[in-house]
């Protein structure tokens, strides 16, 4: 079953990576955001890896097509993590009307988005 919902992410944040939004570049090192920063959007990786890091401490690496930044956007919180480019990467942001449009449209993509969401809650609950 795990399987299947990792095929149906890949497929909702493929199409938002190929959407003809304006990409950002990062160069490998570059900070993204930072924990307490104001959201504005949530990121697509289109490609690259990034880093999620709480302090010096690593929580996820995000490879292609993998959506990050989606939790203040959702509760309208800073950011509470640090994201930096692993490699150099490109990324499609998503701003929070998109985001809300998508959301209250797109059954599917709300439930991809509470997967990995709670996937994410998961591993950092084990990590304690």
């Amino acid at each position: 079953m795990m399987v299947a919902g990792l095929a149906d992410e890949l497929i909702d944040f493929r199409i938002l990576a190929g959407a003809g939004a304006p990409v950002h570049e990062f160069k490998a090192g570059d900070v993204i955001f930072k924990q307490g920063d104001a959201a504005h959007e949530l990121f697509v990786v289109q490609s690259g890896e990034v880093e999620i890091r709480l302090g010096n401490r690593l929580l996820e690496t995000l490879p292609e097509y993998s959506i990050f930044g989606e939790m203040a956007l959702i509760d309208a919180s800073p950011r509470s993590a640090t994201s930096v480019a692993k490699t150099d990467v490109k990324l499609i942001a998503v701003s929070e009307k998109q985001f809300l449009f998508l959301i209250s449209n797109t059954p599917h993509f709300a439930l991809n988005v509470m997967r990995i969401m709670a996937r994410r809650l998961r591993a950092t609950t084990q990590s304690l």
